[in-house]
């Protein structure tokens, strides 16, 4: 009975990480869960831009891939406003 309960946590746990996330505010700053519109491993998202003026090619590669899924994940979800 453990085995199964174990297995059954360790399931809720994996499916929970692919379709739940915790995003960081781009202006103010609090940290909010959120549903995912598709899986996917990362659980964390934040803007590196924030609010600035900043350009997407003034960024390091990271940065690039880390603003495109908050964009993607977040902005263009209605999430952060």
């Amino acid at each position: 009975m453990k085995g199964k309960i174990g297995v059954l946590l360790i399931g809720i746990l994996i499916v929970s990480k692919f379709w739940i996330g915790i995003y960081t505010h781009d202006e103010f700053g609090g940290r909010h869960l959120f549903m995912k519109h598709r899986p996917i491993w990362k659980t964390f998202f934040y803007s590196p831009i924030g609010m600035s003026d900043v350009q997407l090619s003034a960024l390091t590669i990271e940065k690039q891939k880390e603003h495109i899924l908050f964009k993607e994940f977040i902005t263009d979800r209605g999430l952060s406003k």
